[in-house]
């Protein structure tokens, strides 16, 4: 009976496995980044009611209205690179998944800046994005880390 009630209690005694120690500092610190970012971009379309100036930039494409399509794509994608820092820093199962559709996302679109913009406004001149130096390591330690996030409640 003694053995019975100590097995039930060995249950909550465990310690949980953290899976932010995975991640290394610096996507810890652009999670808190990306968090605050889609928080001021969802309080820039009720601030766009108030206000006729609202200046949003995000991978090279520029507006200053928040109801309008650029407008709209630019905080559609800081509420999913804050999604995926709040899904990496509060450890949730499918953050992997989404961090790395969020850097998928984040390189076409550096990408698409790069070449097109050029075109469309007329002065063909081709910049180069410096996001993708982040980009591509955040994707590559994403996917290294994927296997021990996924497996790590299985241990």
């Amino acid at each position: 009976m003694n053995e019975e009630l100590q097995s039930q209690f060995d249950e909550f005694e465990k310690t949980g496995i953290i899976r932010r120690k995975l991640l290394p500092w610096w996507i810890k610190t652009f999670c808190w980044i990306f968090m605050i970012l889609a928080v001021c971009g969802l309080f820039t379309l009720i601030g766009s009611a108030f206000s006729n100036n609202v200046q949003l930039s995000l991978y090279g494409f520029e507006t200053n209205t928040a109801y309008s399509v650029i407008g709209i794509f630019l905080i559609a994608v800081m509420t999913l690179k804050g999604y995926a820092g709040y899904s990496l820093w509060f450890e949730k199962a499918n953050a992997i998944s989404i961090a790395k559709i969020d850097a998928i996302i984040g390189v076409v679109i550096c990408v698409a800046s790069m070449f097109v913009i050029p075109f469309t406004s007329g002065d063909g001149h081709i910049q180069l994005r410096l996001e993708l130096l982040l980009l591509i390591p955040y994707y590559i330690k994403i996917n290294k880390i994927e296997y021990e996030w996924d497996n790590l409640e299985k241990i």
